[in-house]
């Protein structure tokens, strides 16, 4: 955010006149007036999407799943930062403490029914935000990745909104190196602002969000779709936790929100909240060394009433740290259906940061980030046969 820089412009050392100085005084208060006259009609026009809805929200400690150490509390607090300035009525940091302390909260990855029950009934925000951070590195050039969702409260915890973002400094170099980000701080601040101003598109109904076609390097490398399974219908589907076979810690459950992020957005698939999901595991004692087997789905489907179960395995799933080096992003998913008790898709996705690039990096992913929400987007689009389609249309 901008700021003013007041100074005193009658001081004995300023060789400007005072009607001069009484005029620059005047205009950085018609700047600080105008300034503020924006956020309150932002403000406004929030509060008034919001009020309509009776909307608030809870802002969630934000889940490290980088293995690195972070600076979780300054992501948080700048994201209630950027949302309070759009106009959102955000939960008192004193009452939400109290209420995890109450109901014994330590969990932040996600919610369960009795938990989105006890922020409706306790404290009545309409959603709590949750974050998860997937890569935070300060070394040049700076890299930071983070997923975000917005879950209803009540009786049925659901996704309402959920987006990610993927930077790196030198992602955009252009001439020179003139758009080049050293600076960790200017980074965070650009992602933030993705995420706070993604929210608030979906909160404007009459906004919404481009959706951006994956490059086609990013399709699986071997595929099936079982002819039993309609890609036309509408479903709704639990996303398992991915078995980790790589170095990286919690590369299983980053994957896993890749999934549930582009499965919400193709608009055919009602998504389970992971933290339901995480819940009924735990009260059914599934563990899952080998992955869900269909014993361990025929136990699922009545309790999380889904249609649907999509699971996994990611075998690399790597970030580099600083200018040297490429992402790598491979794994396997299978989606297994209620109805007929069999697998009704399954492919498998390989690529590297450097596909395709021939010279000057140009078209370099530089984040495994946006790589793996490409290679997802292209899985769900195929499963639902939305490719095949969308070139029939074209015809």
């Amino acid at each position: 955010m901008g700021y003013v820089e007041w100074r005193n412009l009658d001081s004995p050392s300023s060789t400007y006149p005072m009607r001069r100085n009484m005029g620059r005084l005047s205009a950085a208060v018609f700047f600080v007036f105008i300034l503020l006259l924006g956020f309150a009609r932002a403000e406004e026009r929030v509060e008034n999407k919001i009020e309509q809805g009776k909307f608030s929200v809870a802002v969630f400690p934000v889940e490290n799943l980088s293995g690195t150490m972070a600076p979780l509390r300054d992501i948080r607090e700048l994201y209630i930062y950027r949302l309070k300035g759009r106009g959102f009525h955000v939960l008192e940091e004193e009452t939400l403490e109290k209420f995890m302390a109450r109901n014994r909260i330590r969990y932040t990855g996600g919610i369960n029914k009795a938990v989105a029950q006890g922020f409706k009934n306790e404290t009545g925000v309409g959603g709590v935000l949750v974050t998860s951070l997937e890569l935070y590195s300060e070394a040049n050039p700076p890299k930071i990745a983070l997923t975000s969702r917005l879950v209803s409260t009540g009786d049925n915890p659901a996704i309402l909104w959920i987006d990610g973002v993927g930077l790196a400094g030198d992602d955009s170099r252009g001439i020179l190196g003139l758009g080049l980000i050293e600076d960790p701080k200017v980074l965070l601040e650009k992602a933030i602002g993705k995420l706070s101003g993604s929210l608030e598109n979906y909160l404007d109904k009459k906004s919404k969000s481009e959706k951006i076609a994956a490059k086609r390097k990013f399709r699986p490398k071997v595929s099936y779709r079982s002819e039993i399974f309609d890609p036309t219908s509408e479903y709704t589907v639990a996303v398992a936790p991915f078995l980790n076979f790589t170095g990286r810690k919690n590369a299983g459950e980053i994957l896993e929100l890749q999934f549930i992020k582009n499965l919400k957005k193709s608009g055919q698939f009602d998504v389970i909240e992971p933290g339901v999901v995480r819940q009924q595991l735990l009260t059914l004692r599934i563990i899952t060394p080998e992955g869900i087997s269909l014993a361990n789905a025929e136990a699922l489907f009545p309790t999380l009433n889904a249609d649907l179960i999509l699971a996994g395995n990611v075998a690399e799933y790597g970030d580099y740290q600083g200018t040297f080096g490429k992402a790598k992003v491979n794994f396997f998913v299978q989606l297994i259906d209620r109805k007929n008790r069999s697998i009704v898709w399954s492919s498998v996705s390989q690529n590297e940061g450097d596909d395709g690039v021939i010279f000057f990096d140009r078209g370099r992913v530089n984040t495994a980030h946006v790589m793996a929400s490409q290679m997802t987007q292209w899985v769900t689009e195929m499963m639902l046969g939305q490719e095949k389609r969308a070139q029939e249309a074209k015809k």
